[in-house]
């Protein structure tokens, strides 16, 4: 079937804004600018002096707040609609990105926000130290932990395709993170340090990709079952982790280690304010984060969630692109080699274009089918011992 033309620009718009969110993180880390007049810098020298923009802790509560955007959204959207209805009664029906209980106890995101709080953090870090599009590719390895987990907490089954799917995934997260460490630049760009440097970086951003697979999971074993709007469900997770880590900041800004904070909000508001490049990057980043989630939760709703991983998964190829245009990585085969593969075990394990595809002409056989005749059987049998 055809997508309609709003579908279309839902896609795109995921598409784009979930780019922009890397590429102006990734911006915002590369600037060079002086900073608060109060703080020292490891080195003992002033914070004064143009050092780069490094502030994780910062950037998350930036996340978070752009997160808490939707759900301003949401009630805005709520209140329309609601005021819709009442004053004509024969007025369309609710849309389906604001339908779902509104009845629950909000205390049941505690959990996964603490991961998001977590995952978030690491994330930026890894970001900080490694490639754009090397980040956005390697995020590919919350399936595998995403697997892993739900077989542990949530006593699912896997089938035989879907752990080929995470072996490929696997493999190609390898070749991708090879990539880096053998064939990536040598020189400084901005906060991107050398191979070992880069190294760490991607390992940092597999280890918060299992932070946010605990996140996945933990919202579909407490989150899901409430069947609470996900425009509500991303706003409210903002809400708590907006608050989390503005209580965070304080301790974190006077807990010295070397002699510094670990986390110097001070310093990171004043290079904001001191630079164009790092306003923009760190508030392009809020929005676009907005209307990213936005765009995600309705192009799930709207089409599939399939369709959102395919069209995530496209991210990766426009922030690589760009950042061998804007010359923040050096070109290497192996990088896309790496990349394919990892598509290909995304697809696999996901059930699109691959499976299907075999299951159509014959060569597999359906293991959907197979488990219902499975279920059946094993119903049978209960009910005539």
């Amino acid at each position: 079937m055809a997508w309609s033309g709003h579908q279309l620009f839902l896609a795109g718009l995921l598409v784009f804004t979930g780019s922009i969110n890397t590429l102006a993180t990734k911006w915002a880390d590369m600037a060079v600018v002086s900073g608060s007049p109060y703080g020292h810098l490891k080195n003992g020298s002033s914070t004064t002096i143009p050092h780069p923009f490094s502030h994780s802790f910062l950037q998350a509560l930036g996340m978070f707040f752009g997160e808490f955007i939707c759900l301003v959204t949401f009630k805005v959207l709520l209140y329309l609609y609601s005021s819709r209805l009442r004053d004509s009664p024969e007025a369309s029906k609710m849309p389906s990105i604001l339908n779902g209980n509104r009845n629950f106890n909000p205390y049941i995101f505690i959990p996964p926000v603490l991961c998001d709080m977590i995952g978030t953090t690491v994330m930026y870090i890894g970001l900080n130290m490694t490639y754009a599009s090397s980040a956005q590719m390697l995020r590919g390895a919350v399936i595998i932990f995403t697997g892993l987990l739900s077989i542990l907490l949530l006593r699912r089954r896997l089938f035989c395709f879907q752990w080929t799917g995470i072996l490929i995934v696997l493999a190609g997260l390898t070749i991708v993170g090879c990539a880096d460490m053998f064939f990536g630049s040598k020189k400084h760009i901005g906060n991107t340090p050398d191979a070992a440097g880069v190294t760490t970086g991607d390992l940092l951003i597999i280890a918060a990709q299992l932070i946010t697979a605990l996140q996945m999971v933990l919202e579909e074993k407490f989150i899901v079952g409430h069947n609470v709007p996900p425009l509500q469900v991303v706003g409210l997770e903002g809400f708590f982790g907006m608050i989390g880590m503005i209580l965070l900041l304080i301790p974190l800004y006077f807990i010295k280690v070397g002699g510094v904070p670990i986390e110097d909000t001070v310093d990171g508001i004043y290079q904001i304010y001191n630079s164009y490049q790092v306003a923009i990057g760190y508030f392009g980043t809020v929005l676009s984060i907005s209307f990213y989630n936005f765009a995600g939760v309705s192009v799930t709703k709207e089409l599939s969630a399939t369709t959102r991983m395919v069209l995530d998964s496209l991210r990766a190829i426009f922030i690589w692109v760009f950042c061998l245009f804007a010359q923040w990585q050096n070109f290497t085969v192996l990088t896309i080699i790496g990349f394919a593969i990892m598509l290909i075990g995304m697809m696999l394990y996901n059930n699109v274009l691959i499976m299907p595809f075999l299951v159509s002409h014959g060569c597999v056989a359906d293991p959907f089918t197979e488990e219902n005749e499975e279920d059946r059987q094993q119903l049978a049998d209960e009910e005539n011992p």
